[in-house]
């Protein structure tokens, strides 16, 4: 790189915002003792949080500068300002990680203070870290109205911030700057009072949440009053919710939007779909059957756009994992729900069957977790007022007559603070969200919650602090494995491990699955056991699911004839 001409390298070194070991410390000090930089200069970056107690650390690797994340940490100025002699400081204020403009002239103070005390050519101005977390180019976004893409940024507006703050802290702010910073400032104090944001209805109501809001009645005896009033066998058989989006499905949801089909064709085609669905797992036996999701485009924008505070860009794709691309809701407001979202479906679902429908919902934590979320309140707050709008939707669907409700939590380890010491804050208010989503039913009402593939060891009390009547898992890759967690910690509810893998087209046969089933009621009672897939089926093919959901009902079926506690007649 110096032959080549380069100047600057920078060394990113996230890990260093994360709890480290005395041996991991020591390990870095050996590595970098082994470096020879040259003529190169080099600055150690780290992010998402704050050095703390790695901060004598960081200063003492040979780096000639040091990044430092004052979006996620602004507490981290002061170790800006005591910076060693020589050491230059790049001051994260810029956030890489949302949508959000940034208070320039807030931002502009911090600049001007670290420049007094460190010297200019001692200072870089830069994001808090790299920019791949944020759609590309604002400009290009033509769906979302003038007001709300004046109080946000993406890529290359968030380069242009900085390009504006290093202007005007240089003291070479021009008359195109200073009219950048008036635009800032005037989208700044619009967002602060605009009723879009602010719902004070919604506000009164998170103000008023209680203890008993969170509450149900014992698990024991709802178990009971479950088990009487929905009438299921041994190893009930279901599914996580969604069944094959085949290009039919997306190409009529297509022509809908696009104005091609209208309403009632539309719904037509989704009755359906509803219609082949249920009687498909009536025929090959399914105990709980669901509606199969057909009218939903994705878990968190389906209900993020009946919700009020939420908008959707047409361009804000971000890259997710490998060449994996979402476009992530933006939550810009206080969050209500105006009308129900799923009853209408789930009611048709159910008037198909006499058999105990599922419906299903995304919670308030993956809600939050999967979306662009305002910065402007804590997160706690946000979460909250999700809770209660999908708590409005639970209560809706059990007047409806489901007395099943799955709130999906993928998201809820994900949330995780990367320092342990700050995970029983996040744990304990995501478990209150959870709850208070769940709990304004009635004990005969049955609560699940599903969460895909995870390490749930270190958190298993607060995943049973969440309460739900059933939790399924992914556990049919990890041969059952991951269901350790729950045994070890002796989950009182009642649990269904996935028994086949729906990640791949591969279907195992009935007594493969079984033996799944078999190490599963090794370690735990019969009567705690669900039977069904790792995860929902959108991404698979009709003809591979009919045999793998055939195989997984006749490996119920096995298990039920092995068992003396066979409620089967």
């Amino acid at each position: 790189l110096a032959a080549a001409g380069v100047q600057w390298v920078q060394l990113d070194e996230p890990c260093l915002a994360t709890d480290l070991s005395a041996a991991e410390k020591a390990a870095f000090q050996s590595a970098y003792k082994q470096l020879n930089f040259g003529s190169i200069k080099t600055v150690l970056t780290a992010y998402f949080d704050g050095y703390r107690d790695n901060l004598e650390l960081a200063l003492s690797l040979p780096t000639t500068g040091i990044h430092f994340d004052l979006v996620r940490a602004p507490e981290q100025l002061s170790a800006v300002l005591a910076l060693p002699a020589g050491k230059i400081a790049s001051l994260g204020l810029i956030d890489g990680r949302n949508v959000w403009r940034s208070s320039l002239s807030k931002k502009l103070e911090v600049v001007k203070e670290v420049v007094a005390k460190l010297g200019a050519d001692r200072v870089i101005v830069a994001g808090s870290c790299s920019l791949q977390h944020s759609p590309i180019d604002l400009s290009e976004e033509n769906k979302l109205d003038a007001e709300l893409k004046g109080w946000m940024a993406y890529a290359v507006q968030k380069l242009e911030e900085i390009a504006a703050l290093k202007a005007a802290a240089s003291g070479n702010a021009d008359a195109t700057v200073k009219a950048f910073f008036e635009a800032n400032d005037k989208a700044a104090a619009s967002r602060l009072t605009s009723p879009r944001i602010h719902n004070p209805a919604v506000k009164d109501r998170v103000a008023k949440i209680t203890a008993k809001d969170s509450q149900r009645t014992p698990f024991a005896s709802r178990q009971k009053l479950q088990q009487a009033a929905l009438g299921l066998p041994l190893y009930p058989t279901t599914t996580i919710g969604s069944f094959p989006q085949t290009q039919e499905v997306r190409e009529a949801r297509a022509a809908w939007k696009r104005g091609e089909l209208t309403e009632a064709k539309y719904e037509e085609f989704l009755e359906k779909k509803i219609q082949e669905t249920v009687q498909y797992q009536e025929e090959i036996g399914i105990d709980v059957p669901v509606h199969g999701e057909f009218e939903r485009n994705d878990m968190v924008e389906y209900f993020g756009e009946q919700l009020q505070g939420y908008a959707f860009s047409k361009n804000g794709w971000v890259q997710s994992y490998g060449s994996r691309y979402v476009k992530p809701p933006i939550i810009f407001g206080d969050v209500s729900r105006p009308e129900p979202m799923t009853v209408r479906w789930s009611k048709y679902a159910q008037s198909l069957t006499k058999k105990p429908m599922k419906g299903m919902l995304t919670g308030p934590v993956t809600m939050l977790q999967w979306s662009f979320v305002r910065d402007d309140q804590p997160r706690e707050t946000t979460t909250k007022q999700i809770a209660l709008a999908i708590r409005d939707e639970v209560v809706d669907l059990e007047k409806a007559g489901i007395t099943i409700i799955q709130i999906d939590e993928p998201a809820f380890r994900e949330g995780l603070p990367l320092r342990k010491a700050e995970w029983a804050n996040y744990l304990r208010w995501a478990v209150e969200t959870f709850r208070i989503s769940a709990a304004g039913v009635a004990d005969t009402t049955q609560i699940h919650t599903h969460m895909c593939y995870s390490e749930f060891n270190d958190i298993m009390p607060s995943i049973g602090d969440m309460d739900a009547d059933v939790i399924s898992i992914e556990t049919a890759r990890s041969q059952m494995e991951l269901l350790e967690a729950f045994i070890n910690y002796k989950y009182p509810a009642e649990i269904g491990p996935g028994v086949y893998d729906i990640h791949s087209p591969r279907q195992p046969g009935a007594e493969e699955m079984a033996n799944l089933l078999r190490k599963a009621v090794k370690r735990l009672d019969p009567s705690q056991v669900w039977v069904n897939p790792d995860c929902g089926l959108k991404t698979r093919k009709w003809n591979e699911v009919k045999p793998a959901l055939s195989a997984m009902v006749n490996a119920a079926k096995i298990m039920r004839s092995e068992s003396p506690e066979s409620k089967v007649a």
